[in-house]
């Protein structure tokens, strides 16, 4: 009885495996020079090569609709913000960061009418607007507890010691961003690539007051994150794509012009135009990095910072929340 019943329960952990392997591998991603990495990875092969014939894609306009989906069981495979990845796993979404895409990627563009007024003292440019114009400046950013409205938040509390309210803050997806932007609909975005590099070359009243090594030092970025689920049944898939994961940053860093075709392809819905790709992905070139470990200790101070406005509602365990080990096999070749 014993060997019948131990034949009926391989023969469902075969079946089981076998139907997981057959499901195509689902991604989810953002289209932002952020995320480069996925893109280059999705158009070199190395998927093909990791036995991963059709995966399938998943498009987000930003993080926290990424955790909507990861808390209903989809994505396999996630290309986010470390503050939405935060979120997902004190939410109880299983999931691992396996590797960095890029750090200090937020930006503070501002438009004519307020650009000129960071001429000036920083601390004090939207106090000055506001006297002047009887308005407060409208800014916008990403969703609440995403990376840019983090690193916004965390740029007027810490770094200018002004109050958040004395600016009207509006929530948008990249592509609404964008528009805002362009219209002139708002005064300002704290925002990333290739938005900055698309309206500063549209707009020649529009330029960058702030870049994010000055907005929060080491900030972390976006990230790689993978199902524990898949760690456990496919390691050899995992190691995989952080291996290919590692040499798209290679080459986004030292060869940014040869990953111009891939990006294009994922990044404003394909129609940006070859220059305007490039010009993003070198002003990003510096900002690449594949390896977890740099990013633990910026990861911390965004964690805590977030728990302090309560924007993150469960305490996340950094050592449950990383897993280093497959970029850590690679390190030594880097």
């Amino acid at each position: 009885m014993r060997g019948v019943l131990a034949l009926l329960l391989t023969c469902l952990v075969t079946l089981t495996s076998t139907s997981r392997a057959a499901e195509p591998l689902e991604i989810g991603y953002m289209p932002i020079i952020p995320v480069s990495q996925a893109f280059v990875v999705l158009e070199n092969g190395a998927l093909g090569q990791a036995g991963v014939s059709d995966p399938k894609l998943v498009q987000f306009q930003n993080g926290p609709a990424i955790v909507q989906a990861l808390l209903a069981g989809q994505l396999d495979v996630a290309y986010l913000g470390i503050g939405p990845a935060m979120v997902a796993r004190a939410k109880g979404a299983d999931i691992k960061v396996v590797a960095s895409n890029i750090v200090e990627q937020i930006s503070m563009l501002a438009l004519g009418e307020l650009a000129p007024y960071f001429d000036g003292d920083a601390k004090t440019a939207f106090e000055r607007f506001a006297a002047d114009k009887g308005r407060k400046p409208v800014i916008a950013t990403f969703p609440v507890g995403s990376v840019p409205e983090t690193v916004l938040q965390y740029w007027m509390r810490r770094q200018l010691g002004i109050d958040p309210a004395s600016v009207d803050i509006v929530y948008q997806g990249a592509a609404q961003v964008q528009q805002s932007l362009m219209t002139g609909a708002v005064d300002g975005a704290a925002i990333l690539e290739p938005v900055v590099s698309i309206v500063t070359q549209r707009r020649e009243d529009a330029r960058v007051v702030a870049r994010g090594s000055e907005m929060f030092p080491h900030q972390p970025g976006a990230v790689l994150a993978v199902r524990e689920a898949l760690i456990n049944e496919q390691p050899e898939l995992v190691q995989a794509l952080v291996r290919a994961h590692v040499e798209a940053t290679e080459q986004l860093k030292s060869d940014p012009a040869s990953t111009v075709a891939a990006v294009g392809k994922y990044v404003g819905g394909g129609r940006l135009s070859a220059d305007v790709v490039e010009l993003a992905l070198r002003n990003s070139a510096d900002n690449f990095e594949a390896d977890p470990n740099a990013i633990v200790d910026g990861t911390r101070e965004m964690r805590d910072f977030q728990a302090e406005l309560g924007t993150l509602k469960a305490d996340v365990m950094l050592d449950e929340l990383f897993d280093t080990r497959f970029y850590d096999q690679l390190a030594p070749a880097n």
